[in-house]
């Protein structure tokens, strides 16, 4: 395990400051054609899906079954798995909603506000600090999921930074409109993503200590739930919000097919 902790703490850095990502492109992207943005929302979606129930769930039931049997893991995984959904519910339901990230604004929403800008750069800071919440769990997540196999930590790496990217967005988008500064919009959105990798450092060194198949399996739970809750709740609809039904499953397909080459490909190495 020593021997991932670089390329596991790389892969959590990328998925946090994949917020800078979304942060450059809403200064190019057309205000018009959300159409890729809808096929990448579609595709994140399918991959957090796909892996969450061919992989980390199973996982998670697996490393439970070690100390508690077959039904006593399946049981405990499954629990983790709705706690993880009830954790992003409750993340989600104590964040105000004109700032929450997962009820991102378009361009022509922000338009609307234009005239205050001081409501403009509160809704982009406090946006921010937003995603910064969201993003530990996240950060600790990723981190620990790669220490224990890079060939489930990459797959969960790349999906966060997908759906990272329209959270840079949220971020960006407002400031920019509020001082006409991209340099100042884009390192608020970039420093958002700071907590991922700062999640995956802190989250590790209180429980490095209690690291074996209890704490995989509830971690590996946690993770699943989070990611299906994420999915349903904030990908898959802003994907057909930003596109249409077509766009939405074929980002979808993608997202799955993809994921289960790649695990086929890591299980071959």
């Amino acid at each position: 395990m020593l021997a991932t902790y670089g390329p596991a703490f790389l892969l959590t850095l990328f998925a946090g400051l994949s917020t800078g990502i979304g942060a450059g492109l809403a200064f190019f992207t057309k205000p018009g054609d959300t159409r890729f943005l809808s096929i990448g929302m579609g595709f994140s979606a399918g991959v957090m899906i796909y892996i969450s129930f061919v992989e980390i769930l199973p996982k998670s039931q697996h490393e439970f079954a070690a100390v508690y049997g077959i039904l006593g893991g399946q049981t405990l995984g499954l629990l983790c798995f709705f706690g993880g959904i009830a954790l992003a519910f409750l993340i989600d339901h104590f964040i105000p909603e004109d700032v929450n990230p997962h009820e991102f604004k378009t361009k022509n929403e922000i338009r609307t506000l234009k005239s205050n800008t001081a409501v403009l750069k509160r809704t982009g800071v406090f946006t921010a600090i937003a995603i910064a919440i969201h993003n530990f769990p996240e950060g600790f997540a990723t981190f620990v999921s790669a220490l224990d196999s890079l060939a489930l930590g990459v797959p969960i790496a790349l999906a966060i930074a997908i759906h990272n990217i329209p959270e840079g967005m949220a971020v960006s988008l407002p400031i920019y409109h509020a001082t006409g500064k991209r340099r100042t919009a884009f390192w608020y959105a970039f420093a958002s993503g700071l907590a991922e990798p700062l999640g995956a450092l802190i989250g590790y060194f209180l429980l490095a200590p209690l690291m074996g198949e209890l704490t995989l399996g509830i971690t590996f739970g946690f993770v699943a739930g989070m990611m299906i809750y994420i999915s349903f709740d904030e990908l898959l609809p802003s994907a057909r919000v930003y596109g249409n039904a077509h766009t939405t499953i074929v980002g979808i397909v993608l997202g799955m097919l993809v994921m289960a080459l790649s695990l086929i490909g890591f299980a071959m190495l």
